[in-house]
Formats: C-alpha cells, structure tokens, sequence
C-alpha cells in the first residue's frame, strides 16, 4: 500500500480528531470527526481510488457547517476508503467483506455516525449497521429511508431554485439547465426541475456527456441510464466531451459529482446565470470567488445540498419519508431566503454568507459544552 504523507490547517472548530485506519491489507482509510458541538459528527462514507486524507478533512468540515446550517443536533465528519489497485481492477463487492471490516476498525470512534456517500450506499450502511449497530442511510426494510431512491438530495437541490424563484433571483419556467454528473443526485435533481418548468439541455456522467438545445427527454434519459448505458451514447441527444458543458450558456448549472470541479482555471468560461452546487466542494474557494465578481450566483454547497442528511437525521430520529421531505423544504427554502438576504445586504461571498449562517448556531451551542 501507498505511505500517506497528509497535513491541514486547524482552526477553533477543529478537526476534533484525525484517524488513519488500515482495516485490511489490501484497505485503508481515514475518518476525520471535525466539530461535536451541536452533537456527534454524522457524514458520508467515500470509497474512491483517488480519496485522500485532506479531501476528507475539507468534506468533514463542509459537513460541519452544512449540518450546523440546517439547524441539525449533529455536528461534522466524513471517511475516506481506498482499495488497493488489485482490488480495483478484480470483481468484488464492497458491499459486505470490506464495509464490515471498516466497521469494526471505526467501532470505537462513538462519536462519528457513517452514512453513504460517493462509492456507498443503503446496502454498505445495512452491513455497518449490522455490525456496529451505527449508520444512517439504511434500506427501508430495516427501517430506513433509503435517500437516493426517495432523491432527497435532488428535492433538496429543487426547493434551493424554488426559494431563489420566490426571492425573483432566478426564473425556473423555460430556464435552461445542465447537470455536470447524473448519479442519483443529478437524476432526480434534473428529474424534479424539469417538472417545476426547466428545460434540461446538458448532462455528463463520468465518460461523456449529451446535449439538446431544444431539451432533453429526462425521462427517457434517466431510464437509458440505469439501463447501463453511458449519456454520450443516448439517441436523443448530441455526444459533447464530458467537461464541454460546463461552459454552455444556460440559467442553471449544477455540478453533482467530484470535487474541485470549478477552479481559478476555468471559473471565467462559466457562463450560467445561478450554480447549484449539488456535489460536495465541487468549487475552490478561487473560483467562487471569480463566480460572485462576475455577477454569478453561487450557492453553497452547505447550503443547496443538504437534503440528503437531513433526510438521514430524520431517519436517525425515527421519522418517516413524508416528514423527511416536508423537513428538507422546510429547512432549505428558510436557509436560502436568509443566505440571498445576507449577501444582498451585505454584498459578501454567499460562501462567507453560509459559513456565518453556520458559525452562530455552532458558537451558540458551544456556549452550552462544558469547560471544566
């Protein structure tokens, strides 16, 4: 296996705790609980060849503040898996042999809830939670709320571009959109868009990408997709290379795959009226910054993307899927109409604007830790 050479910045949320785990030979992995002041840290489990330890430090952080945000009892973590590159290359399910072993590695580490992230999902949550008796993210029959069947993520991402309709930021009726990675987020993102009145006219996934100026038949796409196909090949769209399509112009883009996705490189051939960010840090703090002297609206990925853990709180806390999907409208339309309230007021990041959202309640509740 690889050494690991790894360094990062603290700072008065934390890390709380840094661990470096090898649950088998052939495994290693990293699980980073950044901040418990508002409670034990909950966030996804990535399993990536290229997932490394400050990647996960920067997610746990942006865990942090997205759950602090919400208004969440639930403070911010995240794990990072990397598979030796035999395993990579050789059939083999993550889902039972290697989840159980990172389950019983992070036992101990009581403070850090698992749930699915990028490379997990319901099933890798099941065979932790059968182990440990810890994880959230759970199929239904064993009482969860399965997010990406439910498209928490994506109702979340919708009721983002709903609150910004309603502040007259962005008109949905007729607006073009592109969505950079059609996983389960982007699916149901552009699937739940598109019936409030968007029109899809890109999508990528992680070989290509297909585009209709006209727009994309959603449905059809979404079914060729879990088909097994890839979007390139799809009939009812033009082939374009994976990354072309996020300098198309259009009303919305929304990034939902890999991190770093915009950078100082490429943030000026943007040319989208409003980004949704529906990844998690899929921009460097460069570009966002170049995003919001362009006029460029940017949301926050703690802020548009939380649906997904906050259906997973709810879950957590015995609710069922109707009052998760009444719970993420709640919070994420109260959250954007207070982060546009911010940066017009203040005509600061709405980077900054979150972040500031998040710090009140965290310094709230940290008031209330014990000091002695």
């Amino acid at each position: 296996m690889r050494e690991i050479n790894a360094s990062w910045m603290g700072d008065e949320l934390g890390p709380a705790r840094v661990v470096f785990l090898r649950p088998t030979p052939w495994m290693e992995a990293v699980v980073v609980v950044d901040n418990r002041a508002l409670g034990p840290a909950v966030g996804g489990v990535r399993l990536t060849p290229t997932v490394s330890p400050a990647e996960v430090v920067r997610l746990a952080r942006a865990m942090t503040l997205k759950n602090a945000a919400a208004g969440l009892p639930f403070g911010g973590g995240k794990a990072g898996i990397t598979l030796a590159p035999s395993m990579d290359s050789t059939p083999h399910d993550p889902h039972d042999r290697e989840m159980r072993a990172f389950a019983k590695a992070i036992e101990p580490l009581t403070d850090y809830i698992p749930g699915p992230d990028m490379g997990t999902d319901e099933s890798c949550m099941a065979v932790i939670h059968d182990e440990i008796g810890r994880s959230v993210g759970l199929p239904a029959v064993l009482g969860g709320i399965p997010l990406d069947e439910l498209g928490a993520a994506g109702h979340g991402l919708a009721c983002c571009a709903q609150a910004l309709a309603d502040a007259g930021v962005l008109n949905i009726e007729g607006a073009r959109m592109i969505v950079q990675g059609f996983g389960a987020v982007g699916t149901h993102t552009a699937l739940m868009l598109k019936q409030r009145g968007a029109v899809v006219i890109a999508v990528s996934d992680s070989t290509g990408a297909t585009c209709d100026a006209s727009g994309l038949d959603v449905d059809e796409l979404i079914a060729f997709k879990h088909a097994g196909a890839h979007v390139a090949d799809f009939p009812g769209g033009s082939a374009r290379q994976r990354d072309e399509i996020l300098e198309m112009p259009c009303e919305l883009l929304v990034p939902a795959a890999q991190p770093d996705v915009f950078t100082k490189d490429n943030a000026r051939q943007v040319h989208a009226q409003v980004i949704l960010q529906g990844a998690n840090i899929p921009a460097t703090a460069e570009a966002e910054k170049i995003f919001h002297e362009r006029g460029l609206l940017c949301v926050p990925d703690v802020i548009a993307n939380a649906g997904g853990v906050i259906c997973a709180t709810v879950e957590y806390a015995g609710g069922s899927a109707a009052q998760a999907l009444a719970t993420i409208e709640e919070k994420i339309r109260g959250n954007t109409a207070e982060l546009i309230e911010r940066v017009t007021h203040d005509g600061c990041l709405p980077r900054k604007a979150a972040t500031d959202m998040a710090m009140a309640r965290i310094r709230a509740a940290d008031a209330y830790r014990r000091r002695f």
